[in-house]
């Protein structure tokens, strides 16, 4: 079987997900757009050998309906004879691109592919896909679940109570993303990964004067008399300060295999070593990255020791801190760069955000395996290991 490389990995900086945010004036079929022409100029590539484009995003709805990664690259101007598909694996959605893509490439499928996503929260805002009065689970689910499922601040906040997680702990961590983010930027470690758009050349919903102090200042987030009857346990420690904004961006990465990139004049940044993805309970639905993680270093044959860069999404605070209780992965190693309660958490596009800024990152501290996983809603979790060549 043939292998899966990465020859060239980009973003849009990440605005803020409002309407006075940098980026809410742009469609996000132009974001994605954007996105495409940056990552086939920086590669060189010409676009009509890409096989595939496969996309995330997340609501699926309104300016994000119709496919919009097929019109992300007819609007980019690339042949019409090259195809691109959309696919929903909530949070997720543009890492599960990654995973398929890559199948593509190993299988023979492809030679030369791109996996994407792109979210515009300011335009079309969370749960846009879901009316008023809808139910997107069915009879079936109520059934099997019949003291109902639980929003994601809900099960933050359990998983916060399970883990014996407390609201100062969730507060340092959000600063230190912060202060990782501002830094990264202050040293030009994002330059390589990000091409500006609509005037906006840095990531909009960094606070680099973000403390603790001030973080616990802010309300809880999800106070909710029914659910603090149903789970006496919870404290009510999540906050909009130590969970991830809503935001606007899009993001790409290039895949093909060694042999292809030889012919082509490509360099490879790294091979797309593992992949796993795994279901999990669905109250708790934010913990598959903790056997996310087992399952895809048994499948690569290594062990945690050996993962030297790792990307865990910072939906929540309480998130990361878990999966690092779980674990036993060293802080240092995690999201170095900070994450997505400081860099900003486009739904669609966070899966090639984070594999983008991963890769980076790898060519920046001579790593030579890295780790990524992402919760997703519905108790769901990719995850991917790089190798670096």
């Amino acid at each position: 079987m043939r292998d899966a490389v990465i020859v060239e990995a980009v973003r849009t900086p990440i605005g803020k997900g409002k309407p006075n945010g940098a980026l809410a004036q742009t469609h996000p079929v132009e974001l994605l757009a954007h996105t495409l022409r940056a990552l086939v100029e920086r590669s060189g590539v010409d676009p009509a050998l890409v096989d595939d484009v496969i996309g995330g995003t997340v609501d699926q709805v309104g300016e994000q309906a119709m496919n919009t990664t097929r019109y992300a690259w007819l609007s980019a101007g690339f042949p019409d004879s090259v195809p691109a598909t959309t696919v929903d694996r909530q949070c997720g959605s543009s890492q599960q691109a990654v995973h398929f893509a890559a199948q593509g490439v190993m299988s023979g499928t492809y030679d030369l592919v791109v996996a994407c996503g792109v979210e515009s929260m300011s335009r079309v805002p969370m749960w846009s896909n879901v009316p008023p009065g809808a139910d997107p689970f069915g009879p079936g689910v109520a059934a099997r679940f019949p003291e109902g499922l639980v929003p994601q601040g809900i099960s933050a906040e359990l998983i916060a109570a399970k883990w014996s997680i407390g609201r100062e702990q969730m507060d340092q961590f959000a600063t230190e993303s912060h202060q990782k983010a501002a830094r990264a930027w202050d040293e030009g470690l994002f330059h390589a990964e990000t091409m500006p758009i609509a005037g906006l050349t840095r990531d909009e919903s960094i606070r680099p004067a973000t403390t603790p102090e001030v973080l616990a200042g802010l309300k809880p987030s999800f106070v909710d008399p029914d659910f603090a009857e149903r789970f006496p346990q919870i404290d009510w420690s999540v906050t909009a300060g130590n969970s991830s904004p809503t935001n606007d961006g899009a993001s790409a990465v290039l895949i093909t295999s060694s042999e292809t990139a030889a012919r082509l004049g490509l360099r490879p940044l790294a091979r797309l070593h593992s992949f796993a993805v795994t279901g999990s309970d669905p109250i708790l639905m934010l913990t598959g990255v903790i056997p996310a993680t087992e399952k895809v270093l048994r499948k690569a044959g290594l062990t945690l020791g050996d993962i030297d860069l790792f990307e865990v999404n910072e939906a929540f605070a309480s998130v990361v801190l878990a999966w690092q209780q779980e674990t036993g992965a060293d802080p240092a190693k995690v999201n170095v760069h900070g994450g997505a309660i400081s860099l900003g958490h486009p739904l669609g596009a966070s899966g090639t955000r984070l594999m983008t800024t991963l890769v980076h990152a790898m060519r920046l501290r001579g790593s030579r395996y890295a780790l990524q996983t992402m919760c997703e809603a519905g108790g769901l979790a990719n995850a991917t290991i790089l190798e670096a060549l």
